[in-house]
């Protein structure tokens, strides 16, 4: 199985957004990032519009040509807009007002926040809209994932990157068993949240994933090098990975 690599370029509209002017635009960054080798863009539009915005949503969804993956929280406007805009995957994701990023993954115990995500899975695919959960690596997240009828999970690697040693190796393989898990319940199995150039090569290998969303280790190299050099060395990467090379 081949992998994706879904380039977020949220953190261009952050750089934006401390100026509120009109530059960089995560637009012309999700066309040098495609020209690069992106199979995809992910954009997180938040409910404080902290750095993605509608009409940045609205733009790539008419420009970019491989495919959006947009971020949500699964109720309110934003929920409305996604099913208006009909984006080719939706992934819901937690949301806080007071964190600076994503802080881990989505909340599946039973009752509203679980009633929320399969209203919004449903809204989603009724209108065509394939659907993500981004969830911890655990047994019980993945199998309430698919009895809620979602596409995909997004398996959240923050722990793995932060960890060291042999702690990084025991979250490697609950990663790997998550993988399996899910594929074995019939989803389609993403991961993403903090991989970098330095980390990204034990997760890329992992046989079950088809797709990494990865971002700010994107952004923060083509600050030095340049969008289409950064996004080309991350792909070449995760080709090699993919290889054994």
């Amino acid at each position: 199985m081949s992998m994706r690599l879904f380039v977020n370029v949220d953190h261009v509209a952050t750089v934006r957004q401390a100026r509120r002017t009109d530059e960089p635009d995560p637009v012309r960054a999700a066309v040098l990032a495609e020209l690069a080798g992106a199979d995809g863009i992910t954009v997180h539009l938040r409910e404080d519009r902290r750095h993605i915005q509608d009409r940045d949503v609205r733009l790539l969804l008419e420009t970019v040509r491989t495919g959006v993956n947009l971020e949500l929280a699964a109720a309110g406007e934003i929920l409305d807009l996604a099913c208006a805009w009909r984006p080719a995957q939706a992934t819901l994701v937690p949301e806080k007002r007071q964190e600076i990023t994503t802080e881990g993954g989505l909340s599946l115990e039973v009752g509203e926040a679980r009633a929320s995500l399969r209203n919004a899975i449903e809204r989603l695919a009724s209108v065509g809209v394939r659907t993500s959960l981004f969830i911890d690596p655990d047994p019980d997240a993945i199998r309430v994932s698919a009895d809620l009828g979602a596409d995909a999970v997004e398996l959240h690697t923050g722990e793995y990157a932060n960890a060291e040693g042999q702690a990084r190796e025991a979250q490697l393989r609950r990663l790997g068993a998550g993988a399996e898990l899910a594929r074995e319940l019939g989803l389609a199995v993403h991961a993403g949240h903090g991989l970098t150039y330095e980390n990204v090569t034990p997760v890329a290998a992992l046989t079950e994933l088809e797709e990494l969303n990865i971002g700010h280790s994107v952004v923060s190299r083509a600050v030095l090098t340049g969008m289409r050099e950064a996004v080309g060395e991350m792909a070449t990467l995760i080709r090699r990975a993919r290889s054994g090379a």
